[in-house]
């Protein structure tokens, strides 16, 4: 979370700024099918924002995921697709071919239709007579059912230098119905020659900050190349967002990191990291041409919950204060501060009044609770979380208090400590209203192995923070178990993540039942 103060840049030439914008680049050598030569699957495959009917499906071709294009030609490729019932592929559902295009990173993203709702389904691809690794999957439950429970995951912030990916691994080990990433899926920081904890020597090319569009990709060919974050991709469909690091660390709306990052190159950067997030992604998001993009959107399961995923660093105001966390800072009152912009606030307060789920969803990335980090009797907040941002804040849980919303939930990641508390209409007055709860999850990897001794007991309060019933700084992820009387969150760590085949177990479960918000300890 802390900014260099000066950042390496492979170069913002012309070259640069036309992958930024343009999507129908010169293709004169039009490749008729087959990849030649190496597997091309090397990224996995991956599935996401599940629908009642339909389902994205994705993969990215890549002999080398080392190279930009990954060791490809600059030509299109024929990918066939297929989606079944059965993992042995005897009752296929749909099927089809697609073009994996070079201006894409030779990425594919089907949106698989006709299915069945609330059903498990099996998915490959195939391309030059190779065949990609099986994805399982799942659909969304039917509009207007009452489906009894609901197994999800959500996890954040998974710095590759900082460890290995365990906790991906125990968490493809649970088959969820469905994950939540709630940002951070990769840094945008240069890699050390010997790669950090996991002592990986890596090559030249990934010891630069991100700024280009093929830099970002062949961070993201680091990244996806890992067994275990491969592992959780192909067990269940992933909604995500991004946070800060997608992008540059602390980035806020039309506010670069200011320095030697002049507004014309931040601009371009964004577009560049867009670009290879949504070439990345199994996302239902029209392909990014620019330096904006709409990726705030809604999932329902049926009656039982409702899932708003936010973007919270596209649309906010920039940062007072200095950016960190200030004591007395008066501006971050100001009401006229946005932290998700008047389009996506309203979006979300209609949206919330509408639902008719008995558990409405907030998914997204930074912590919405007070959080005082001066153990005495001064106020210091942070001014990147919502704390910063007091009036906007106000207004959204405000906003479910007048929609009466039902059951009030939010999903946090970013800060790399497991929080779990509950969401006050004061949080200065520990005797307010409690309008629901926030589960924040640590990190997979980010900020190294922790410390178990750290935090605070499952049930406990804690005297800065009374609103807190929870936490810890170790690494994992959380685990729920929601149905129609209560919403289960397991807190699944692990020891270490400097070193592979870390054990998990689970420091703490809490529970909100449905009707009475606030946490209890089990």
């Amino acid at each position: 979370m802390h900014r260099p103060s000066r950042r390496s840049f492979l170069g913002l030439g012309g070259s640069a700024l036309a992958l930024a914008f343009t999507t129908n680049l010169a293709d004169p050598w039009t490749a008729q099918a087959a990849v030649k030569g190496d597997y091309p699957f090397r990224l996995g495959v991956a599935s996401g924002d599940p629908l009642p009917d339909r389902v994205i499906l994705w993969t990215r071709l890549a002999a080398d995921p080392l190279q930009p294009l990954g060791g490809l030609p600059f030509a299109k490729l024929k990918v066939e697709w297929e989606i079944a019932e059965d993992e042995g592929f005897t009752r296929r559902a749909r099927h089809g071919s697609a073009w994996a295009r070079p201006e894409y990173g030779h990425s594919v993203h089907i949106d698989a239709k006709g299915l069945e709702p609330g059903r498990e389904y099996f998915y490959r691809f195939r391309s030059g007579g190779e065949i990609s690794p099986t994805g399982r999957t799942k659909t969304a439950p039917a509009p207007g059912s009452s489906p009894d429970s609901l197994r999800l995951a959500f996890a954040s912030c998974a710095s590759w230098p900082d460890g290995y990916y365990t906790a991906y691994r125990h968490l493809a080990d649970e088959n969820p119905d469905v994950v939540f990433h709630l940002g951070d899926y990769l840094y945008e920081y240069g890699i050390r020659p010997t790669g950090g904890n996991r002592n990986i020597p890596v090559p030249e090319q990934y010891r630069v900050q991100c700024d280009t569009l093929d830099r970002y990709r062949i961070q993201y060919g680091l990244y996806k190349s890992d067994p275990d974050l491969q592992a959780a991709h192909h067990r269940a469909p992933w909604i995500v967002t991004w946070d800060d690091h997608e992008v540059l660390d602390n980035w806020a709306s039309q506010h670069g990191p200011g320095g030697d990052v002049t507004e014309q190159d931040y601009l371009v950067i964004r577009a560049n990291a867009f670009r290879a997030f949504w070439e990345n992604m199994p996302v239902r998001v029209p392909p990014v041409e620019g330096p904006d993009a709409r990726i705030y959107r809604r999932f329902t399961f049926g009656d039982l919950a409702e899932f708003n995923v936010l973007d919270t660093r596209q649309y906010r105001d920039d940062q007072v204060c200095g950016d960190g966390q200030r004591i007395g800072c008066e501006e971050r009152l100001d009401p006229a501060r946005q932290m998700l912009g008047a389009e996506q606030e309203t979006w979300l307060l209609d949206g919330l009044a509408a639902s008719p789920a008995k558990w409405n969803v907030l998914a997204q990335q930074i912590a919405m609770i007070q959080l005082d980090f001066d153990p005495g009797p001064a106020q210091q907040l942070s001014m990147d979380l919502w704390d910063g941002y007091e009036a906007a804040k106000d207004r959204v849980v405000n906003g479910m208090v007048d929609r009466q919303v039902s059951n009030p939930v939010v999903l946090t990641g970013d800060i790399h400590y497991n929080l779990a508390g509950e969401l006050k209409q004061n949080f200065d007055e520990p005797s307010s209203r409690t309008v629901g709860v926030e589960f924040v999850c640590t990190s997979i990897t980010s900020g190294g192995n922790g410390n178990p001794d750290t935090g605070l007991p499952p049930g406990g309060s804690d005297p800065v923070n009374p609103h807190l019933r929870f936490s810890s700084y170790q690494r994992g992820y959380v685990s729920c178990e929601v149905t129609r009387d209560q919403w289960r969150a397991d807190y699944k760590v692990i020891p270490y993540v400097d070193r592979p085949g870390a054990p998990v177990s689970t420091r703490a479960s809490l529970v909100t039942l449905d009707g009475a918000p606030g946490l209890n300890a089990l």
